[in-house]
Formats: C-alpha cells, sequence, structure tokens
C-alpha cells in the first residue's frame, strides 16, 4: 500500500540519501538530425551518477558521462564523432549535469535546474525528469530497492561550441536512470 500510495503522490518511498544510477538497468541516448534527411541514434555506453532525495523529495541529479564512450553502431562514424569536429574527447573527457535547484511540478514532475557542461563549455539548462515508479527488488538481481527518473530534452550544439554542417545544430537527448538505495 506504501508503494502505491508513493506511486499516487509521485514520490519515491526512499529516506534521505543519494542513491547510485544503477547502469545496468539506464540509459543516456542521444539523436541528431543527418543533412536534414533521417535521424542518427546513439548512446554513451559509460556513464555514472546519484539522484539525491531527501525523504520523498527530489533534491538532486548529478550524472558524469564518458564521452569517449560514444557507440552510434557504425565504428567510423564514433570515430568521427570522437574527433575535434565534434566532442574532441581527447580535450573534453566528460559530459556532465549537475543539478542547482529542484522543484516541484506536478505529480511525479520536477524542474530541475543546473549546468550542463559539454565540449568544455557550460550552460545552465533545465529539464523536466519524471518519477517513473519503484520497486524492491528481488535478491536474484542484487537486491535493494529502485527508483525510475526520466527525462528528455534538446540541446542547441552551437551553444558548447559544436558545429558541423552535415548535423543539425539540435540534439535530442533521452535520460532513463534507475537509481538503487
Amino acid at each position: 500500500m506504501t508503494s502505491l500510495l508513493c506511486f499516487l503522490l509521485g514520490f519515491s518511498s526512499m529516506a534521505a540519501a543519494d542513491a547510485k544510477v544503477d547502469v545496468g538497468h539506464s540509459a543516456v541516448l542521444f539523436k541528431a538530425h543527418h543533412f536534414g534527411a533521417g535521424y542518427t541514434w546513439g548512446r554513451f555506453n559509460d556513464f555514472s551518477g546519484t539522484v539525491s532525495m531527501d525523504g520523498n523529495v527530489l533534491t538532486g541529479v548529478d550524472i558524469t558521462v564518458q564521452a569517449e564512450s560514444i557507440d552510434t553502431g557504425n565504428e567510423r562514424r564514433d570515430k568521427h564523432l570522437r574527433s575535434p569536429d565534434f566532442f574532441d574527447t581527447a580535450q573534453h573527457e566528460t559530459i556532465t549535469f549537475r543539478s542547482a535547484s529542484v522543484s516541484p511540478a506536478g505529480e511525479g514532475v520536477y524542474q530541475v535546474t543546473g549546468e550542463l557542461t559539454l565540449h568544455g563549455q557550460s550552460n545552465t539548462v533545465t529539464v523536466e525528469m519524471r518519477y517513473t515508479g519503484e520497486a524492491d527488488l528481488p535478491v536474484m538481481v542484487g537486491g535493494g530497492h529502485a527508483t525510475g527518473w526520466e527525462t528528455s530534452f534538446s540541446v542547441k550544439q552551437s551553444d558548447y561550441g559544436m558545429q558541423y554542417d552535415a548535423v543539425g545544430d539540435e540534439a535530442f537527448l533521452v535520460v532513463s536512470l534507475e537509481v538503487k538505495s
């Protein structure tokens, strides 16, 4: 009954704590327009982070992505994306998001404002973080309590000093996190 009540209110029943992102059940995805035709999808395979809670209230999100881990399913394209034409991973190893403030915005929805650092440049962004559910996990998958969060948003690559004619300026990101306590 507690889980149902927490779901209806849009809150997790976790106690005050930082919950570590379970990368095996989370994803950082993106898509970018290719020459104005189709979208190229990709993901980052190496990332970590925490979601902070104070009782039943989301208080923070902290994510670090290893830019070198970009994966579009095409090694030649991935090598180009790691080059100075795009992410320049030799110079800019990580992509980070550090929240500065969190405000409730409805049932299970929060406005999270923070600093997104990409390609060595930082900008303040606000994303809508949605509670997706929670569960007590069975021992066979490690046990503990899991809570889900998701956001989708867009960024202008030119705001981060990245611009390449073959790719549209706007990139769309989906960050889906499962955290364990």
